[in-house]
């Protein structure tokens, strides 16, 4: 199924509008107030896109086009969509406000008891997560410049006093939701001889040699990346004295939640209310850290710069962050890729070091930070190859684009999911479960980053069919029936032997295939990868042609309005366009060539025919 990211997204904004707006209103759903996750996603279904596809902006009324218009008609007229949407998200600014007036990062019902039939008290309900804080910076920025490019093209004083209102708040948890990222990242040190430790040289130590060499190995391979650290231990970061001792162990990323005893951060010019205790074990996650990630580079992207979105606070803020999104991708790619031969992403599953897991799905989020990094450093053509080889396998083992067997394992992948325990969590209550039901998701988002990346003719093809497979086999799981038509989840349509999943309304997957598509985009906006082979030919014909273009007109020419005389200026333009492809689209030039060619050689062998009968 190709992927057509203009229409599906319609589809997607149509199905949307019609499950959470009447008459203009934002609807309250199931999930509205009990997962700031969930409300955040929702929204950004609607706002990502706005924000990030020019044909699909309504920052700018006079400028929306009408099949945009027709798909938000539940959200109103062409003049009522913006205001409409600032009331939308000001009514979940005010949601998930405390009673101290400060920003609040619920997962609500995210959130799973570990105990069967057991139960989340309402204060754990409350607990923040890096999936709010990540998800708010996202929205937020989507919110500011929104609101940035709105305001210059209204006049009316009660949308103007709104667009202020929402902007306060907006600016308030954008500040929020960063200092809490920065509050929730860790640092682990541990001995080599600890369970953990020994688990963490086992998943590096691919090439069987042993536990010394390894350990020398990983000493000698990060020493860079923990100067850093220790470098930054005046800089915020915090982490144990050990670190400084190269027998020791470590991994960094972002734990479930703040982190037990994370200081509060003061040094801003303005005080930032609601920084609640930490009780999250000082334990990196991949999935977090992949979360974490995807929110933070956010803050540097080229709209945001562009429209001056963050104030001083937030721009010391962002560097801060900038600064942990390296050291983990740095540690994260060089784990996965460690050792000179097999990679130990290679080995499929992934096993977790401190949870003792192990999945598909934190294979899949190992490679999600690899792709990051691979975005930062221009990957070789040998890590890109060995990447797209991982995918096609995880989409294979995940039975995307394979045939689920009689009573495969593989269906706990998707259905109930992926369940963490959140190391920690059990200080408030009894101990939290976190549950990863968008593996199909993820996947195809990981696909098309690298297709986006790839500049290997061979391996865009590869990744272009894969993405395409992962996308129908997504688009076969929305819900046709019911309120939540057009959305997802229907897990059954796939995976018939789902008999428990039912539909369930899942704003995670469709907010993850909204990003997909919007990605799809920009891969698309992308120029061909250019082939150098293909670029010499096209030059060839294009130098035969040129001359016997040459020879053609040598000849005595035909009336100025005569069919010769046409064909000739047709002929003269056509290389002139195809001269100038060459370098860019050689395929196109040389598709161009040919038929020049041959109108050449058919205006030559008419002339020698018109001679000889002469």
């Amino acid at each position: 199924m190709q992927i057509k990211p203009r229409q599906h997204l319609l589809d997607i904004w149509q199905a949307m509008a019609r499950h959470s707006f009447d008459d203009g209103k934002l609807v309250r759903g199931d999930t509205d107030g009990l997962s700031s996750v969930a409300d955040a996603e929702r929204l950004l279904c609607l706002l990502y896109p706005a924000t990030e596809v020019p044909a699909f902006r309504l920052d700018q009324p006079d400028t929306t086009e009408r099949d945009v218009l027709r798909a938000l008609d539940r959200v109103g007229s062409r003049l009522e969509i913006p205001p409409n949407l600032i009331a939308a998200l000001t009514q979940f600014m005010r949601t998930h406000t405390g009673t101290d007036d400060s920003p609040t990062f619920s997962g609500g019902h995210y959130f799973r008891p570990s105990e069967p039939g057991g139960t989340v008290s309402h204060e754990q309900r409350q607990l923040g997560v890096v999936d709010s804080y990540s998800m708010s910076v996202t929205l937020c920025l989507a919110t500011l410049g929104f609101l940035k490019v709105y305001e210059g093209t209204t006049t009316r004083p009660e949308v103007l006093k709104a667009i202020a209102e929402l902007r306060e708040a907006t600016n308030a948890r954008l500040t929020s939701a960063m200092v809490s990222l920065l509050r929730s990242f860790s640092v682990n040190v541990f001995d080599a001889e600890s369970e953990q430790g020994k688990r963490l040289i086992q998943v590096i130590g691919q090439g069987g040699q042993s536990d010394r060499i390894v350990l020398q190995q990983f000493s000698r391979r990060l020493r860079p990346l923990r100067a850093t650290i220790i470098e930054s231990l005046s800089r915020g970061i915090q982490v144990d004295e050990g670190i400084r001792d190269e027998s020791q162990l470590f991994e960094c990323g972002w734990a479930w939640g703040i982190v037990k005893d994370a200081p509060q951060i003061t040094d801003l010019n303005v005080d930032v209310p609601g920084q609640p205790d930490g009780i999250a074990d000082r334990l990196p996650y991949v999935y977090f850290t992949v979360v974490a990630l995807d929110g933070i580079q956010d803050l540097f992207s080229d709209r945001t710069l562009t429209l001056g979105l963050l104030d001083e606070d937030q721009q010391k803020l962002a560097e801060m962050l900038r600064l942990r999104w390296e050291l983990s991708q740095q540690y994260w790619s060089a784990i996965a890729r460690f050792g000179g031969e097999r990679w130990p992403l290679e080995d499929l599953p992934w096993q977790t070091t401190g949870l003792r897991l192990e999945s598909e799905y934190f294979s899949l989020t190992v490679a999600a930070i690899l792709v990051h990094d691979l975005v930062r450093r221009k990957a070789t053509d040998d890590d890109l190859t060995r990447t797209v080889a991982i995918m096609e396998r995880l989409a294979d083992r995940g039975r995307v684009t394979s045939r689920m067997t009689k009573n495969d394992p593989t269906l706990l992948l998707h259905t109930p999911g992926v369940t963490m325990p959140l190391a920690g969590s059990e200080r408030a209550g009894g101990q939290l479960l976190w549950r990863m039901t968008d593996f199909s998701a993820q996947l195809l988002k990981r696909i098309i980053q690298l297709a986006e990346l790839s500049r290997n003719i061979g391996a865009q093809d590869r990744l272009l069919r894969l993405a395409e497979q992962s996308f129908e086999h997504l688009w076969k799981r929305r819900i046709d029936e019911e309120e939540g038509a057009g959305l997802w989840d229907n897990i059954q349509a796939v995976y018939p032997d789902a008999q428990d999943a039912g539909l369930r309304m899942s704003w995670s997957i469709t907010e993850r295939v909204t990003e997909c598509l919007v990605a799809a985009r920009i891969l698309y906006e992308q120029e061909p990868i250019r082939s150098p082979e293909l670029a010499e030919l096209a030059r060839e014909l294009l130098s035969e042609a040129t001359h016997l273009f040459g020879r053609e007109q040598l000849e005595a020419s035909a009336a100025a309005d005569g069919a010769r005389a046409r064909a000739m200026r047709s002929i003269e333009s056509r290389l002139d366009h195809a001269r100038g492809l060459v370098d860019e689209r050689p395929a196109t030039a040389f598709a161009l060539a040919l038929p020049v060619l041959q109108e050449l050689d058919t205006l030559a062998q008419a002339r020698g025919a018109a001679a000889q009968e002469v």
